[in-house]
């Protein structure tokens, strides 16, 4: 009996060890499936390794550099960056350095701080690199694909030629890595600041019979003095054709919501420049959306005088909306603030910078800001920086030899590419 009872203990635990390890099979095969069964459904098991890898590499971000002077910076400079982010997932931007802008084009208008604050600013840039190199030299270019993950080097149709005659872009053409967008037609800094300098020549004709307001040329234009066939000296007037189709590419296609705390500024935004740029952001901090108005080229005329805007409506519309500070525009903004705009565009605050063409409005008969003032929704913003329109046209004026002498030289090659243009297609 003893000796039969321990063999069926023995068989017993033997069946339970059996169990146990079946048990204990079947939830491996069971997590097994399962984790199959989870991985099935997220990979293509068509695909073999060598693809999955591929595919997942893919996922990496595509990063583009374009670099360029930024000099002026306007809304051809904002639509060039506009298609080269449009080529990538990641925009990089170099910013030449003061040295090489004058030992390759002349003397810049706005120093490298300025012009690097105005480019953290445009929307579609996610990073920038300070002094980078007007050639793309080798060392720069492994660079740029090695430490910073450069997929391809983007810049526009019109070409970059170096003082020795040479492509600026032959490297990168040569290592394949190339890309190229269509140049943004009517507007170049060189027509800008032409279009200052001609400013000044004829504010020192008063006799000149065919004279006529420049904002009437911008708009239009034309300058009688190129219809006359008088020199240009590289001071050609605005050709830009605004398009529907350009604003909504700039604009954010997004209204506020219901409960939003709405801020509006307005001004001409003349020359859109670093001082624009710093009081936009403090604008902004203030609220959910920031709301700009832009002043039509009658109103900046009658207050600013007959040369100015420099820019016309649509051009200074387009510098602003690329402003990532910036949620919509007002183009062409009445100069007072009414009762009926504050209700329309539910307005929360009404701001002013202390840094402007002019600060007598509180002294005026009719006082723009009367309104918001009256509702207790208007305030003065210090303005971080002490730059106006007036500022950047003196800094020509003041040097205008050396920038006559810049246009000249550039006037020539903006001559040929006129000349020789053909269509490119992209926007």
């Amino acid at each position: 009996m003893g000796f039969d009872a321990a063999a069926g203990q023995s068989e017993n635990m033997i069946a339970q060890r059996s169990r146990f390890l079946a048990m204990c099979f079947v939830g491996v095969v069971v997590l097994g499936l399962s984790v199959w069964g989870f991985y099935a459904s997220t990979t293509d098991l068509s695909s073999s390794p060598l693809e999955i890898w591929r595919r997942k590499k893919k996922k990496k971000p595509i990063r583009v550099y374009m670099d360029g002077c930024f000099d002026m910076m306007h809304y051809g400079h904002c639509n060039a960056l506009r298609q080269a982010r449009a080529l990538g997932d990641q925009l990089v931007v170099g910013v030449v350095s003061d040295a090489e802008i004058t030992v390759n084009k002349g003397p810049p208008v706005t120093p490298l701080h300025e012009r690097m604050i105005m480019v953290h600013a445009v929307k579609w840039v996610d990073e920038v690199i300070p002094d980078a190199p007007y050639a793309i030299t080798e060392d720069f270019m492994k660079k740029l694909f090695e430490e910073c993950n450069i997929d391809y080097i983007i810049h526009g149709d019109d070409p970059c030629i170096l003082p020795d005659g040479t492509d600026a872009y032959a490297l990168a053409k040569k290592a394949g890595r190339y890309k190229q967008i269509k140049r943004t037609e009517g507007v170049s800094s060189t027509d800008i600041v032409g279009r200052m300098l001609l400013c000044v020549r004829e504010r020192s004709v008063s006799d000149n019979t065919h004279h006529s307001s420049l904002q009437r040329q911008f708009s239009h234009g034309h300058s009688q003095k190129l219809e006359d066939g008088a020199s240009t000296g590289g001071t050609r007037i605005s050709h830009f054709l605004p398009t529907s189709r350009r604003i909504v590419q700039f604009s954010n296609g997004k209204g506020p919501r219901p409960d939003a705390r709405i801020i509006y500024i307005d001004g001409a935004f003349d020359l859109f420049h670093a001082g624009h740029v710093e009081i936009l952001r403090i604008a902004r901090g203030l609220g959910d959306f920031l709301l700009v108005g832009i002043h039509t080229d009658q109103t900046v005329s009658a207050k600013r005088g007959a040369h100015r805007p420099i820019m016309n409506l649509h051009e200074r519309s387009l510098s602003v909306l690329a402003c990532r500070f910036v949620d919509e525009v007002i183009i062409g903004a009445p100069w007072e603030v009414s009762k009926d705009m504050i209700t329309t565009f539910n307005i929360s605050l009404v701001v002013h910078g202390t840094v402007a063409e002019s600060n007598d409005f509180q002294k005026e008969k009719e006082n723009p800001y009367a309104v918001p003032i009256s509702m207790g929704i208007f305030r003065v913003l210090e303005s971080p920086l002490d730059i106006t329109t007036t500022t950047i046209i003196k800094r020509i004026v003041s040097n205008h030899e050396a920038y006559q002498k810049r246009n000249d030289k550039k006037a020539e090659s903006e001559r040929r590419y006129y000349e020789d243009k053909t269509y490119v297609s992209g926007d």
